[in-house]
């Protein structure tokens, strides 16, 4: 057995015992009001010798380095593409009857336009929750931009943004399907021709179409009339939405008109090339490729509450009077949103 040693003189080792079993909780009611060196009497006993156990040892795990990082997501990297290499060749992937490949939309197309929604354009959405989780929907936005790189904007939103993470299938113009190379890239990321026919197709197999009525006229339009909206057409998509009996989400779009500001259009040169004009901006074609990043602006896109049409008769699809408040609404509604989203805005790049 250790000896025992007390702290404190003023008395043996058997005296301090004693007084220690006679009233065991006495020195410990003390020790909680006095600080030790104000004691007067002995404490109670210390042994030299006690029994210790050893704290148990924590193994932290160092957070991975910058270098691990990079190689953990080049080595997921090359997975995927090692993946969908092998699927393309077995040809375990199926394409529709638009010619919409959705291994090849998600795997490749959509991860390619992310880094633009995320990072460069910041995009913020709004009012997702309108589009339905399933069924048919048309969705109707406003156009700007000098190249229609709000439709791709869209795209990723719906299909990122919404619980249901719903493809949204654009009905584009002739000239993306005449476009050597684009117009094949647009038919496997599910796009179509902004035709009623196909728009008529696409809301019956139950898919989320998308249309931008202003076409040209709106992505084409100088910087000086920016967020004004151009005419909305003769309102073929409200005749497509009415046959099918398909909501109408009206969508505004506010950032795309400072992607390239428009000061100028060299109308002979777009003759030339076939196309709807030739734009000059602040920075094309001047510093030539440069010229064609687009700025950095803050974007917003907004999703209406949505305008059913299930309960109009089979007869209002013809009703030009139906068809122009029908039309004249949707545009006001986006027009409205436009105005609003603007109001709040307090700069073009901070958003």
């Amino acid at each position: 057995m250790a000896k025992v040693i007390p702290l404190h003189g003023g008395g043996s080792g058997r005296s301090v015992r004693s007084s220690a079993h006679a009233d065991p909780s006495r020195h410990l009611d003390q020790g909680r009001s006095r600080h030790p060196s104000s004691y007067t009497e002995p404490l109670p006993p210390t042994p030299l010798i006690t029994p210790t156990t050893a704290a148990p040892v924590e193994h932290h795990t160092a957070d991975p380095s910058p270098i691990d990082a990079v190689k953990d997501k080049l080595v997921d990297q090359i997975a995927r593409t090692a993946e969908f290499a092998r699927r393309r060749l077995a040809g375990d992937y199926t394409v529709d009857e638009f010619g919409y490949d959705p291994h090849f939309a998600d795997a490749v197309w959509l991860p390619m336009l992310r880094p633009l929604f995320d990072k460069w354009f910041r995009v913020e959405v709004k009012g997702i929750e309108n589009i339905p989780d399933d069924g048919g929907a048309l969705v109707v936005a406003n156009h700007a931009g000098v190249i229609p790189i709000d439709a791709l904007m869209t795209s990723v939103a719906v299909r990122d943004h919404h619980p249901k993470k719903r493809p949204l299938r654009m009905l584009a113009a002739d000239m993306a399907f005449e476009m050597p190379g684009v117009g094949t890239i647009a038919r496997k990321a599910g796009h179509t021709l902004a035709c009623n026919p196909d728009a008529e197709r696409l809301l019956r197999m139950g898919e989320v179409a998308a249309v931008f009525p202003e076409g040209f006229k709106g992505i084409g339009k100088p910087f000086s009339e920016r967020y004004k909206l151009q005419r909305f057409g003769r309102g073929g998509f409200v005749s497509a939405a009415l046959r099918t009996g398909a909501p109408i989400v009206p969508c505004s779009i506010v950032g795309s008109e400072e992607i390239y500001p428009k000061i100028g259009d060299i109308t002979p040169l777009a003759r030339l090339m076939g196309m709807p004009y030739f734009p000059v901006t602040p920075f094309f074609p001047h510093l030539g490729p440069l010229g064609l990043i687009p700025l950095p602006s803050k974007w917003y896109i907004e999703f209406g509450k949505p305008i059913y049409t299930d309960s109009y008769d089979a007869q209002a699809s013809e009703d030009p009077m139906v068809l122009f408040e029908l039309t004249d609404h949707v545009r006001e509604t986006i027009q409205h949103t436009l105005y609003r989203l603007l109001a709040k805005r307090r700069n073009v790049f901070l958003g």
